[in-house]
């Protein structure tokens, strides 16, 4: 899914091509279209179109996918605004990542 972005670099989504089996399931779960099918295996195509709601993670029955489900850095930001908190950092290390 083209054109819509997040916050770049930010997200907990992790894959490990090789404990993918090729079920596929990451693929038809993804509302973002993050994965792809290349030969027998997912392949992670658009990390950052992320949006972190865990159903590929759920759905690996092989644990090729990690994610710390929940809605990513955005919240965060948004949540500093109305607390008139100083601003989040995102990233390793950061304050909602």
């Amino acid at each position: 899914m083209s054109g819509l972005r997040y916050l770049e670099d930010v997200v907990t989504l992790s894959f490990d091509q090789a404990k993918c089996t090729g079920c596929q399931q990451c693929t038809l779960v993804c509302p973002h279209a993050v994965f792809t099918m290349e030969g027998n295996r997912a392949a992670l195509i658009d990390r950052d179109a992320c949006i972190e709601c865990g159903a590929c993670a759920r759905n690996c029955d092989f644990e090729a996918i990690e994610v710390r489900a929940g809605v990513g850095c955005a919240a965060g930001i948004i949540a500093s605004w109305f607390s008139r908190k100083p601003e989040v950092e995102c990233g390793p290390g950061g304050g909602c990542c």
